[in-house]
């Protein structure tokens, strides 16, 4: 079972195969997308998680980066409880890659939970409106969705320093432009992804 695993200099970690969008260009649907297989025959309990991350020499990583086959924010409070053991002993700078669907997953605004223990999320927006957004990642809120994972931006801005919107570059470029336009009204950065093939 990958828990945790590496791209370049920062280590990843796997901790669900929950996600509340089955989006077209997923990784998950791509047998071959990663060397290490992901799916996880279980969820690892909190216990597994935090041993694996600390087996490894985390002086090598740039980040930590809460990032899997599925959305790490589905497992919120085990997610944050090992940020806590990691900022704890370390001064490495953690990310959540995320749907932004959080709030609506959990049923409350889980955004100042994030004070002082993330240091960077990044939201896939994915399209330039709620329609489209709902034909790609099909998300099980429907088009609400994508309402939600703007207002999700905008409040993680309170407590997390570095936050981010994303699209994937497989993209038209005048959409491109338009979730460019999106993310400068919120004040973001937006983040043009490489689609896996």
């Amino acid at each position: 079972m990958t828990i945790t695993y590496e791209i370049k200099d920062n280590l990843y970690v796997n901790v669900t195969n929950q996600c509340s969008n089955a989006c077209d260009f997923c990784v998950r649907n791509l047998k071959d997308a990663f060397q290490n297989n992901l799916w996880l025959e279980r969820e690892p309990t909190l216990e597994e998680i935090i041993k694996d991350i600390f087996s490894r020499d985390l002086s090598k990583y740039k980040e930590l980066v809460f990032c899997g086959f599925g959305e790490p924010l589905e497992r919120l409070d085990t997610v944050l409880e090992v940020c806590k053991k990691v900022k704890e002993k370390t001064h490495m700078n953690i990310r959540i890659n995320t749907n932004g669907q959080a709030n609506k997953i959990h049923n409350y605004d889980v955004t100042p939970r994030f004070k002082s223990l993330i240091d960077s999320i990044s939201v896939s927006l994915n399209a330039r409106n709620a329609k489209e957004y709902d034909k790609i990642c099909h998300s099980r809120f429907g088009e609400e969705a994508f309402d939600d994972l703007l207002d999700f931006t905008k409040k993680s801005k309170k407590y997390v320093e570095h936050v981010q919107l994303s699209v994937v570059d497989c993209l038209p470029p005048q959409h491109i432009q338009q979730c460019k336009k999106i993310a400068d009204s919120i004040g973001v950065n937006l983040k043009i992804r490489k689609e896996i093939k």
